[in-house]
């Protein structure tokens, strides 16, 4: 039963949850990364911000998103 019900937990959120779940993690290590770059002074403080403007406007609207999906 165990396995019917998580299944049914997984088709109830959507794969569109799923994607969205990984594409913010994929987000994060990519501006935790270029973060690392930063202080190694591989990467200029111009590519960061660029990067962490991109990373902010686009978490942003994944939090509006899901909040709007969810009524919260």
């Amino acid at each position: 039963m165990a396995k019917k019900e998580s299944k049914a937990v997984v088709d109830k959120r959507g794969k569109l949850d799923l994607l969205l779940g990984k594409v913010t993690s994929r987000k994060l290590l990519v501006w935790v990364t270029c973060t690392v770059l930063l202080f190694l002074g591989e990467v200029s403080p111009a590519v960061w911000e660029t990067l962490s403007l991109a990373y902010v406007g686009t978490q942003a609207f994944v939090d509006a998103a899901v909040s709007w999906k969810h009524g919260k």
